[in-house]
């Protein structure tokens, strides 16, 4: 879901809700994320709000 106004008018807020009740659409979420730093070294991932912190735990392992 994709909200057009939230908070402040122009700032777009999308819905994982959906995204987190599919065990396979998340996995893929992630892979994904993941894929774009293989090879990198990573010393930390910072999850700055809510969805970060649920993405970011799942990314560093």
């Amino acid at each position: 879901m994709i909200s057009p106004i939230f908070l402040k008018k122009g700032i777009i807020f999308k819905d994982v809700t959906t995204l987190l009740a599919d065990a396979k659409s998340y996995q893929r979420m992630i892979d994904l994320l993941a894929h774009r730093y293989i090879g990198e070294k990573i010393d930390q991932i910072v999850g700055i709000e809510a969805r970060g912190f649920i993405l970011g735990q799942h990314s560093g392992v």
